[in-house]
């Protein structure tokens, strides 16, 4: 297809000459009345105009009925146009009287179509890639998302462009709804999906220091010819960029959906269509070296991308779905900077007996909680304060998440037969001061992890239990002799991840006893002052920006330890490690959302 001439000027026709009656008949489908099917009122980001189409009005008009400009400073500069040959809007930009944007809330307004922020409007990125950036460029135009009606939604400099209009719509192969965007965002919102897929496409190389068996994924060919290939790096640079740790590719009906998890919870990014969603199944299975024809059974792989410096190991899980295949990769930033235990979260008496847990020359440290609520970010936070040219640290983890300069770390490969278990008892031979295993998953690691605590080392290593008391007793349940344990386990961490509140956003509130009670507080006496998330542009209007720990340490002192040999229950230790000063993980998460970090639904949600 033969590529359309580049409109000139501003637009195929001047601003001033068409109405929003005009465009709306010369594209009825495309301009929708507000609230009704397909409108964008209600995103944010979007703005509806006062009025959809009425009678002709000047755009210096609008700019003056919007309060944007004195009639005067308009005047002078439509008799300054005359002079010079420019337009009003022209000269008022070239001043600096008026701004990209509400030059563009004023067209938006003069034709009664929306307009779009696109510095707060999040961009639907199988939109913005159903047109080439040089296309993008040439009309001043991007896609940004799609209508309940199925019609897309085209950000524009220049809506009165139906020209424009008519070969977007060939090209995309979608009914258009224009919406009017400042020039600036919508160059910036093509050279960032441009920048991102040129990320992924043209940084990808084989690392030397890469295990022989790391498979590393040449994602250039074709790069620029096939849009399937296009879709699927604009889509892992923009999880990168938004600090997703996992990318989900969702069978939903004949389409297929992809959701990011930011900060431990899933939002849905963008739709794949239909037609499209083959290609990008098999584009993962190649980078992941998987059977693109089995489509019967699960396959897992992996691939190693380098996204704008960060050096990315990604893990590529498929599984059969009903009619489909769904896909989620886990991005693991292998350059991140390491928290500290200060960034962590954890306080006061809680992170005294922890460092006093991992300080020591010998005996066990263990992290429980359940997948995905920070427990190796804990001891690598642990290890960085430890970490010193006197002693020899060596770990063995599945994956290795983040590389630290000076400790020497092991990855369990399963297929030359490199267990935690057998990487544990080659550790011993190696004249370890301190270990750490990256998970107990059998009574066997568990049972030489005891005995390596006893025998002079420090072990440091996580295990899937809900709270503290609960890893005594899976210990037992493990195969560990109750002695054993009670001898080597010296600090049990249990832990969650709750979302921190954004700052710019937060609003101040009164927690109610009845709200405290209905948050698993039953003890609650009175009402307490916290904060609220709200939401706003930097944290993409969830009201949350990061997150943070909330940690419940038990030591292991005489008492317990003689209830670990006498096989209590984990209901008993608890209580005994309460009266000892063990604060519950839920009580943490109450003091952090007094301190106004995390509000009394996130505690709720994961402290439950």
């Amino acid at each position: 297809m033969n590529e359309p001439q580049a409109p000139t000027g501003l637009g195929s026709l001047p601003l001033d000459d068409l109405t929003g009656q005009d465009l709306a008949a010369a594209d009825e489908v495309r301009v929708a009345e507000p609230g009704g099917e397909g409108s964008s009122d209600g995103f944010a980001g979007i703005t509806p105009p006062a009025r959809r189409g009425g009678a002709a009005r000047f755009i210096t008009d609008v700019i003056v009925e919007l309060g944007f400009l004195p009639q005067s400073r308009v005047d002078a500069a439509v008799e300054e146009g005359k002079a010079t040959g420019r337009s009003p809007e022209d000269v008022l930009l070239q001043s600096g009287a008026l701004s990209a944007d509400q030059l563009a809330r004023a067209t938006a307004e003069r034709f009664g179509i929306d307009h779009v922020d696109l510095t707060v409007y999040q961009p639907d990125v199988t939109a913005v890639n159903l047109l080439t950036p040089p296309a993008a460029r040439r009309y001043n135009a991007v896609p940004i998302g799609f209508h309940s009606n199925g019609h897309l939604l085209v950000a524009m400099a220049d809506p009165s462009n139906v020209l424009a209009i008519d070969d977007l719509k060939l090209m995309t192969g979608y009914e258009i709804r224009p919406a009017c965007a400042s020039t600036e965002d919508i160059a910036g919102l093509i050279a960032k999906m441009n920048r991102l897929d040129e990320a992924v496409a043209e940084a990808t190389e084989v690392d030397e220091e890469e295990d022989d068996e790391t498979l590393v994924a040449d994602i250039r060919e074709s790069a620029t010819d096939a849009p399937t290939i296009k879709l699927v790096n604009s889509i892992i640079a923009q999880a990168v960029e938004d600090g997703a740790s996992d990318v989900h590719f969702e069978p939903h009906g004949r389409d297929m959906r992809v959701r990011f998890r930011i900060d431990g919870v899933l939002h849905e990014t963008t739709t794949i269509p239909r037609r499209m969603v083959p290609g990008v199944i098999s584009r993962v299975k190649i980078m992941a070296d998987l059977d693109i024809a089995e489509r019967r059974v699960p396959q897992d792989g992996r691939v190693t991308l380098q996204v704008e410096g960060h050096h990315v190991d990604v893990r590529i899980v498929t599984f059969p779905s009903s009619g489909s295949e769904g896909i989620v990769m886990r991005l693991l930033d292998k350059e991140a900077v390491l928290l500290t235990l200060d960034a962590l979260g954890i306080r006061d008496t809680a992170r005294v007996r922890f460092q006093e847990g991992f300080q020591q020359a010998y005996g066990a440290v263990l992290v429980t909680g359940p997948t995905g609520s920070g427990k190796s970010t804990t001891l690598y936070a642990a290890l960085n304060t430890v970490n010193t040219v006197e002693k020899n640290i060596i770990t063995i983890e599945d994956p290795v998440e983040y590389q630290i300069p000076g400790i020497n770390q092991m990855q369990v490969n399963l297929k030359a037969g490199l267990t935690f278990a057998a990487g544990l008892r080659s550790m011993l031979r190696a004249d370890p001061d301190i270990i750490m295993v990256g998970e107990i998953r059998d009574g066997e690691t568990a049972r030489i992890a005891v005995e390596a605590a006893l025998t002079g080392h420090l072990v440091l290593t996580t295990l899937h239990t809900n709270d503290a008391p609960s890893a005594i007793t899976r210990l037992t349940e493990m195969g560990v002799a109750p002695f054993l344990t009670a001898s080597a386990v010296d600090v049990v961490v249990a832990q969650r991840l709750a979302r921190r509140l954004c700052n710019y956003c937060k609003r101040r509130t009164v927690l109610t006893m009845e709200t405290l009670k209905a948050a698993n507080f039953p003890d609650a006496a009175f009402d307490i002052e916290a904060y609220e998330p709200v939401g706003c542009a930097r944290c993409s209007n969830t009201g949350y920006r990061g997150r943070v720990g909330i940690y419940e340490v038990m030591t292991l002192t005489d008492e317990i330890r003689e209830m670990t040999i006498a096989r209590e229950s984990a209901d008993v230790i608890r209580t005994k490690a309460v009266e000892e000063g063990m604060k519950l993980l839920r009580d943490d998460g109450l003091e952090k959302v007094k301190l106004g970090i995390t509000s009394i639904a996130e505690v709720a949600r994961v402290a439950a």
